[in-house]
Order: C-alpha cells, then sequence, then structure tokens
C-alpha cells in the first residue's frame, strides 16, 4: 500500500494551498465577523474547478476521486473552515444532480453549478427529523405534469443566499423507502426563508430555516425515480462525512502550525515555552492523533472511489474519529496560547469554534458509532 501522493495528487494540493492562502486565508477572520458570504470567492473558486470537483466529466466536472478532493478540500479548509465547508456541501448538490438528474435538468443547473454562477444548498434535514432523517414529513404529491412540495427544513446552509436546493421529500409510505428527491429553484414560488441563525460558528455562510407552500416542481426536475431519494441522500452523506472529516484536518492541521509557532515566540521564566517539555509532550500527542486522523480520512476516502461494501462504515470512522481529533486539537492549541488564545484578536478562537458542529452535522458523531457497531455485529461483517 503506497501512502504517498502521486505527482497529480500534490499539484491539486499546491493549487489549493495556493487558492487557500491568496482568497481565503487573508479574509477569513473578516468573514466571521460580518457574518459575510463571499460569493465572489466562490465564484473563483467555481474557475479553478473546486466546485465541482468529483462531479462527472461528462457533466462538465472535474471527475476526480474522493481521496482527490479529499487532499483538496484540507488545504483549502487551513485557509477559511466554514467557507470550505460550504463549498463541499455545493459539490454535494452538484454531484447528486450531475448524476442522477435528467438530462434537461442537468443541462440546465450543471454548467451554472460547476462555474459558482448558481450555488446549491442540500434540503434533508428537519425540525424533528435530524438523526432520524428516514421521518422526514415534507411532502411532495404528484399532480399530473408536476408535484407540490409542503412542509419545512431546518439549518440549512447557505439557503436564502442560494439558487437551486436539492429536497428531500415524501411521496409514499412512511420510512426510507417513501422519500423522493427534487430539484428546486431556490426563488420559487411558496417558498419561504426563517431567519439567519446566529451560531457559535461557521459566519460565513448563512444558515436558514426553509418552508415550502405547494411548491410546484415539474416531474423532469425529480432526481431518479420515486423512492430513490433517500438512497441518494446516503450515497451523499458517505462522501459528506469525508468531506467534513477533512475539513476537521485540515483546521487542526491549520491550529497545530499556529501553536508550534507561538510556542517557539511566547517566552515565560526566561525561555520559550517550546523549550518546557509538558508541552512538548502536548504538540507530540496532538500532531501523531492529526496524522492518524489524516490517514483514516484518507483510507475511508479510498474504500468510498473503490465502492468497497464496507465503506459506509469506513466513512463513518472516518467521521467520527477526525472530527473528535480535530476539536480536541484546536482545544489543546488554544490551551497552548493561553489567555491570548480566547481573544478574537488571533484565529485559534476562530478555529476553536468553527470545528465543533463537524461532530454534530453529516450524522452525529453518536449515529457514526451506531452504524460502525452494527457493521461489526452484523452476520456478514467485513470489517473484522
Amino acid at each position: 500500500m503506497d501512502f504517498e501522493l502521486n505527482d497529480d495528487q500534490r499539484a491539486f494540493a499546491e493549487a489549493a494551498r495556493q487558492f487557500s492562502q491568496e482568497q481565503l486565508l487573508p479574509m477569513a477572520a473578516s468573514w466571521d465577523e460580518t457574518s459575510t458570504f463571499p460569493k465572489d470567492v466562490l465564484r473563483k473558486a467555481g474557475e479553478m474547478g473546486f466546485l465541482s470537483l468529483y462531479t462527472p466529466t461528462e457533466s462538465g466536472g472535474m471527475g476526480l476521486s474522493r481521496l482527490d478532493a479529499s487532499i483538496i478540500f484540507e488545504q483549502l479548509a487551513m485557509g477559511c473552515t466554514s467557507t470550505t465547508a460550504f463549498m463541499t456541501i455545493h459539490n454535494m448538490v452538484t454531484w447528486m444532480i450531475a448524476s442522477f438528474a435528467t438530462e434537461q435538468a442537468r443541462s440546465e443547473c450543471c454548467p451554472k453549478l460547476i462555474t459558482g454562477e448558481w450555488l446549491g444548498s442540500y434540503c434533508l434535514t428537519e425540525a424533528n427529523a435530524g438523526s432520524d432523517a428516514a421521518s422526514l414529513a415534507t411532502r411532495a404529491e404528484r399532480r399530473g405534469d408536476h408535484y407540490e412540495i409542503s412542509g419545512s427544513k431546518a439549518f440549512i446552509s447557505g439557503a436564502g443566499d442560494t439558487d437551486v436546493l436539492v429536497v428531500m421529500a415524501r411521496t409514499g409510505e412512511n420510512g426510507a423507502n417513501g422519500i423522493s428527491a427534487f430539484i428546486v429553484p431556490a426563488d420559487a414560488e411558496g417558498i419561504s426563508y426563517g431567519r439567519k441563525e446566529p451560531k457559535l460558528g461557521w459566519h460565513s455562510q448563512p444558515t436558514r430555516a426553509v418552508t415550502f407552500d405547494k411548491v410546484k416542481i415539474p416531474v423532469h426536475d425529480r432526481l431518479g425515480e420515486e423512492g430513490e431519494g433517500f438512497r441518494f441522500a446516503m450515497k451523499g452523506l458517505d462522501g459528506g462525512r469525508i468531506n467534513i472529516a477533512t475539513c476537521s484536518v485540515g483546521t487542526a492541521q491549520q491550529a497545530l502550525n499556529l501553536a508550534r509557532q507561538y510556542m517557539t515566540e511566547r517566552k515565560q521564566f526566561g525561555k520559550p515555552i517550546a523549550q518546557f517539555q509538558a508541552l512538548q509532550f502536548k504538540l507530540a500527542d496532538m500532531a501523531t492523533e492529526l496524522e492518524a486522523a489524516r490517514q483514516l480520512v484518507r483510507f475511508a476516502a479510498s474504500k468510498l472511489d473503490k465502492r468497497d461494501p464496507e465503506a459506509t462504515a469506513y466513512c463513518a470512522m472516518a467521521k467520527r474519529f477526525a472530527t473528535d481529533v480535530g476539536f480536541t486539537v484546536c482545544d489543546h492549541a488554544l490551551q497552548l496560547y493561553g489567555g491570548y488564545g480566547y481573544i478574537q484578536e488571533y484565529p485559534i478562537e476562530r478555529h476553536f469554534r468553527d470545528v465543533r458542529v463537524h461532530q454534530i452535522l453529516e450524522g452525529t458523531n453518536e449515529i457514526m458509532r451506531l452504524i460502525i457497531a452494527r457493521r461489526l455485529l452484523s452476520e456478514d461483517t467485513g470489517l473484522l
């Protein structure tokens, strides 16, 4: 097994690193302070191909592997966690439309989503259907050549500032088999948006509730067949878990880099704090656990690329481990900064705030443990 990046992957990482340092890092603190959604920079990301990383080439995307995408997202997250996290959501929306939509819908949506002219939101979560996503209540009733969607979604990233929504709605029986997926214009008649939620982190992307009141959607804007929506959602979430785990790794790496630099500059008792063995050990543990998280994420991404039958479980493992480690590393980095780590003049407190939600979204880490345990306890498990 070769753990080294190939030439293409090193080139991808370098391009992403340069974009991150030039376009994201200088503005990240300002976007956080003013809750600015940087659409202009997202369009520049589209020009670089960062908004269609694993969208199939036949639909105009880059057609990269999930491993390649993870390598790129890690570098981007080092510049701005919140903005990169939105890019991962947009990538998922673009991929789903390119992979499962009708030819008419693909031709209408993909060119604009790929360039960033349009931005996309993913609408699955509801107020009473978070971890239990299969219990969602939003309904889509067929009326001849169109559907009418009614219901509401909660905690939708980008909502109110994006152009396209991928919406999961119930078209049939209770449970997962009764759910279908739809492409919905964000400005369609009957859609309304809640307030911009004040959040602990992720300030550079808006989060709102979305309400649908008999929103009419043509049948050709359904993804796949009726009843396939939940399967599409779960496929999307496997990749989404890799993406958000990667954002944790990238953010934690940036926090570790900053803490290391600070330790060489900050002096106490007449010498740099980097010379205190207790703090050296802390730094060593942070680096070790972060590298373990990085390798598990990349291993899970390769499982997804190879369509391994246990890919879902590995994605859950990677998401659980990397988001926990990412938060812990950022927490320890803040501690190494002392009181300065708690002050907004320094970026450590923003990294700490931004990674906390990663343990919740794309399936909470408790749900990740449930997925892993069920596979371990099944008779046909391939994890042992």
